[in-house]
This record gives structure tokens, C-alpha cells and sequence, in this order.
């Protein structure tokens, strides 16, 4: 089990690394205006969000839910920390699926933000992060 921990938290390293840098490509595509930086952007951001991203937060659910399957389910009944957490990963899941919505508005050049946009919603996996982590180690409920 301590294998599949391990695996956990690289995985959930890799998720957060590209859920960080994608909204990032997101501002820098926001500010250009030209087609040649247009068309590397797209392929920046579809390379990260599925070559990366994407396979990273299947593998970090996947083995975050069969390790609550295997160890971890007789107590969630009754850890409230773990409730909050699993709430903030399903808020994260919707943030990562809402980041490929925005990667098919830049694909097909529809998009409707600015870079201001983007630089704020960069922010919004960090507060996650830091929740989580807290909820993880100290476990406060």
C-alpha cells in the first residue's frame, strides 16, 4: 500500500505541475496576436492538458480511490477531513475539465477572456492545494 501512496502523491505532483502551467500558456495565449505564436500555443496547451495533465489526475484519482477502497473506507464514515478533502478533489475535477473547455475556445480560436482572466484563475489550484494538503497532515476535523 505504501507503493500505491507513493504513486499517489507523484501523480498528484504531475496534475497540480500542469493544472499550474496551463492556465499560465492560457495568459501568454491570451496575449498574442499573432498566427505563428497562436498555432504553438495550441499545441502547447493540447500536449500538456492531454499528454500530461490529464493522465495525471486519472492515475491520482485512481489510486486515491483504491486506497480508500483498501484501508481507508471504514473510516470515512466518520472523518469529516476526509469528507472536505474529497469535496475539494471533485471541485479540482471540475476546474480540470472547465481548463479543457477553455483549451477548445483557444483550439477554435473563440476565446473570450483576457489575460487579467487568467492570471486569477491560475490561482484558484493553489488554494485547493493548500487545503488539501492541510486536510491530509493535520486532519483537523
Amino acid at each position: 500500500m505504501l507503493w500505491a501512496k507513493a504513486f499517489h502523491l507523484i501523480f498528484i505532483v504531475t496534475w497540480f505541475a500542469g493544472l499550474f502551467y496551463l492556465p499560465r500558456l492560457f495568459v501568454y495565449h491570451a496575449m498574442s496576436n499573432d498566427a505563428i505564436s497562436n498555432e504553438r500555443f495550441k499545441v502547447m496547451e493540447r500536449k500538456l492538458y492531454h499528454g500530461i495533465t490529464t493522465p495525471s489526475a486519472i492515475l491520482t484519482v485512481s489510486l486515491g480511490l483504491w486506497m480508500l477502497w483498501s484501508y481507508a473506507w471504514t473510516a470515512f464514515a466518520s472523518s469529516g477531513w476526509l469528507h472536505a478533502k474529497l469535496t475539494l478533489v471533485a471541485i479540482l475535477i471540475g476546474y480540470h475539465i472547465y481548463c479543457g473547455k477553455l483549451l477548445k475556445d483557444f483550439k477554435y480560436d473563440r476565446n473570450n477572456h483576457s489575460h487579467v482572466f487568467y492570471r486569477w484563475f491560475n490561482e484558484f489550484p493553489v488554494i485547493i492545494l493548500i487545503s488539501v494538503v492541510i486536510l491530509a497532515v493535520v486532519k483537523p476535523f
